[in-house]
């Protein structure tokens, strides 16, 4: 089933940019941090893919980190650079990054929206360097809040998919990321960390 709204919910997205920050929370800067200190490099460059507004890198920004917002949506993205990020207007499926490029990337509250997140989350593996991370929060389906989340969605019009902790780490895992469970409940965090040279 396609979206209502376009592959990524993109219009959707386009359509909300002015008002997108008064209705979502701030993105938890902690749980960010936590999936952070699973890297086994120093972690300064990091890609907000699907980052929108740039919730996260605000989040980030606090932490010493130099984020980079990549989006498709350029309603969502020209928030993000009217708040100081700079920007790259790229698919999540085809980041425009060399291999091994940044430290980490972040996913937050998004990857249920991509059209293809394996294919999203084997291009942020391919872009992280040698004991870089790659971090996602998404939300539990199977929580009170969660099953509401996901009526609400499909109300709405998105063809998102959920995951379990459980599941998105074992997706992880196909791309080739040592996965684990940081924190769990309604928002969750997982993180997969790229294969280290003397690994």
């Amino acid at each position: 089933m396609a979206s209502l709204h376009g592959r990524g919910d993109v219009r959707f997205f386009d359509r909300v940019a002015s008002l997108y920050d008064r209705l979502m929370p701030s993105a938890d800067a902690d749980a960010l941090r936590a999936g952070l200190a699973f890297a086994r490099r120093d972690v300064a460059r990091v890609l907000d893919v699907a980052g929108g507004t740039g919730r996260a890198s605000r989040a980030l920004d606090r932490g010493g980190f130099d984020p980079v917002v990549v989006d498709f949506s350029r309603g969502m993205l020209a928030r993000a650079r009217a708040d100081g990020h700079p920007v790259v207007r790229a698919d999540a499926g085809s980041l425009p990054f060399r291999d091994g490029g940044v430290d980490a990337v972040v996913v937050v509250d998004a990857l249920h929206h991509l059209p293809d997140p394996e294919r999203s989350l084997r291009e942020a593996a391919r872009v992280v360097a040698p004991g870089g991370v790659v971090v996602v929060q998404e939300f539990g389906p199977r929580t009170l809040r969660g099953r509401g989340l996901v009526l609400a969605e499909r109300a709405v019009g998105f063809d998102s998919e959920f995951w379990t902790p459980a599941e998105l780490c074992a997706l992880l895992e196909r791309v080739g990321l040592d996965a684990r469970i940081v924190s769990e409940g309604f928002e969750y965090v997982v993180v997969g960390r790229a294969e280290t040279m003397d690994a």
